[in-house]
């Protein structure tokens, strides 16, 4: 006869695997559709020369760039997670930085569109002068490369961990995040001081501009419906830059609730908090830019229902004599 104990264990293992099978095809299905939405804001803002040619387009390219090079990296290492592989620390080391490098890319830029919006707001003699194509290309070289060497810095920190003295470089947990690589006190502590600096920069550069648009609309010979447009943009970059910091909490938040809850009911938890934090927010500049903007609107929504406006003029074609 069979052991009922044995059977229920197996029973609840397929029970746990069925939903994580389940669980990680909603999230995979949701970061796809996700993922297809910003790859068609990206070819939109490539498609038409206004887009190339004027500097705020060519600063939301390179933030909606970053996030989907974020949202790809970040699919990745969950994936490898819900399918219990385990890398080699140089494997995932490499994904760790590239996913902070493009993390890191998000808040920055987000200043630079908000200095572009004070600019235009409170010195539009001056916007064309200021704002050129050459100069917003040169600020966002300088932004990938004072990011790219906060990253050099990691891996120098990383190397002074002795790998030499561990009997693998295979990692003996399934799971590969920016944790797993603080090897070293002194890596833990750059990482926090380094997080605190960036968005701490970010938010005081992003608040004074919306600060100086609100003094600049008060003024008489200011342009009210450009302020008030600037103010509400301003707004929304504070609003997606406390998604990116939402983002830093997650292991934090992760770590409280595992103490309160099931390993079933943690595990949807994580799901949402996947969705919400890493993978949403990703999205929000493409979704928030090509509903609002005027220009980009009908072009992105041309490109998105492409498929179905050719498929009925195709059958409209056939049905014709």
């Amino acid at each position: 006869m069979s052991d009922p104990t044995q059977s229920q264990t197996n029973i609840s293992v397929g029970l746990d695997n069925l939903e994580r099978v389940l669980f990680s095809s909603l999230t995979t299905l949701l970061c796809c559709i996700f993922f297809c939405i910003n790859v068609i804001m990206l070819f939109t803002l490539r498609s038409k020369l206004v887009f190339r040619e004027t500097c705020r387009y060519i600063l939301l390219y390179n933030l909606i760039l970053a996030d989907t090079l974020q949202m790809a990296v970040s699919q990745i290492l969950y994936m490898m997670s819900v399918c219990k592989i385990m890398s080699a620390y140089p494997v995932c080391g490499l994904l760790v930085m590239f996913a902070n490098l493009t993390n890191e890319i998000s808040p920055l830029t987000l200043v630079l569109m908000s200095l572009e919006r004070y600019v235009a707001v409170c010195y539009p003699l001056r916007h064309a002068n200021i704002v050129t194509i050459r100069n917003t290309e040169v600020a966002i070289l300088l932004i990938w490369a004072f990011c790219s060497v906060n990253i050099l810095i990691r891996v120098l920190l990383l190397l002074e961990f002795p790998f030499k003295e561990l009997q693998s470089l295979q990692i003996k947990k399934y799971i590969c995040d920016t944790f797993l690589m603080f090897l070293t006190p002194v890596s833990h502590e750059y990482d926090k001081a380094y997080s605190c600096f960036l968005f701490v920069s970010a938010f005081v550069g992003v608040t004074s501009s919306y600060i100086g648009v609100i003094l600049a609309a008060r003024s008489a010979s200011a342009d009210k419906a450009s302020a008030r447009k600037a103010r509400n943009t301003l707004l929304l970059h504070l609003v997606q830059l406390g998604f990116s910091l939402s983002s830093t909490v997650n292991n934090a938040l992760i770590l409280v609730i595992s103490k309160t809850f099931s390993r079933r009911v943690l595990l949807l938890i994580q799901n949402v908090f996947y969705v919400l934090l890493f993978i949403l927010p990703r999205c929000l500049s493409a979704l928030i830019y090509g509903l609002r903007d005027q220009t980009i609107r009908p072009i992105l929504m041309y490109n998105l229902c492409c498929r179905l406006k050719l498929s009925v003029i195709t059958t409209k074609a056939k049905i014709s004599p």
